[in-house]
């Protein structure tokens, strides 16, 4: 068996083993893999929605244990590691991954189910009925007719995106039933936790220091490291960043705001230090963000 496998995009889509019918930068579509079949440990490093088409698995994600089965759909977050995996001969599934920006992107509000799912109630396994996947079944043959015969289109891509984007919000859909059905209570640390994001996807401008949000819960920048850290392996700090720039994605590509105006909204202080922030994060200029 195999030690530690890398789960990234450029794995997936240069792994001969592993049927993709889709990939780009952002996005991986999985047909088939076997894969998981010859791996002990595994580091997913974007975020995953798979469904079990055949056979049965068991695995841990970070220490909690897992079992997945026919008609179930998993959902990983980014960054976790799967260990212990044991699977069924007849074992095969399909799967969806993306990084997380193109995730945001996708959800942008919405992004809360998402994390309350993910990093407040730990639930990862949503089970289908006979109408879900009936809906899914037809969902995915359109999908797989628009890769196969749109390639000549010049709206490809966003096509296939518009698609995906709808899947993943009709799956919010099943997990905000699923979280009101189960009214489950959440302790203390999770609790803040909540709080915290929350408060950041509330706040209009998100460019501001882990004491200031640390302030407003009235608990110390070290205690929300710790909870944002223990909750869901990122640091308070790489949640923020993350909300800032996903709310800079959408005012550069989204609308025709000025620098200074976006800036206004977004809290930087002046266009010199926000095109910094860009570059940085992006590679490109504000400039350049907005017309790639």
């Amino acid at each position: 068996m195999k030690q530690q496998e890398e789960i990234t995009i450029q794995s997936l889509a240069n792994n001969e083993d592993v049927q993709i019918g889709y990939s780009d930068n952002e996005i991986v579509i999985v047909d088939s893999i076997q894969q998981f079949t010859e791996t002990c440990n595994a580091h997913v490093a974007m975020n995953a929605v798979v469904i079990c088409t055949s056979g049965k698995a068991q695995a841990q994600m970070n220490g909690l244990h897992m079992e997945f089965h026919k008609n179930q759909v998993a959902i990983i977050p980014q960054n976790v590691m799967i260990t212990d995996v044991m699977v069924s001969p007849d074992f095969d599934l399909k799967g969806l991954f993306l990084t997380n920006s193109i995730l945001r992107s996708f959800l942008n509000e919405k992004i809360s189910i998402w994390n309350d799912m993910m990093y407040i109630h730990r639930q990862h396994i949503v089970t289908m009925d006979e109408d879900e996947i009936l809906f899914y079944t037809h969902f995915y043959d359109m999908l797989t007719l628009a890769i196969e015969r749109g390639k000549e289109n010049p709206y490809h891509t966003e096509i296939i995106q518009a698609l995906l984007r709808s899947a993943i919000l009709g799956l919010c859909g099943a997990m905000k039933w699923m979280l009101a059905s189960n009214n489950q209570e959440t302790h203390t640390t999770d609790s803040h936790f909540q709080r915290f994001l929350d408060l950041l996807h509330s706040t209009d401008v998100k460019h501001r220091t882990v004491e200031a949000y640390a302030n407003d819960l009235c608990i110390s920048p070290k205690y929300l490291t710790t909870i944002c850290k223990k909750n869901s392996g990122k640091t308070a700090n790489e949640w923020i960043t993350e909300h800032v720039l996903e709310d800079i994605r959408y005012y550069l590509k989204q609308t025709d705001l000025s620098m200074k105006q976006i800036c206004d909204r977004l809290g930087f202080p002046n266009p010199s230090f926000f095109g910094k922030y860009v570059k940085d994060h992006f590679g490109m200029t504000p400039i350049e963000f907005r017309n790639s």
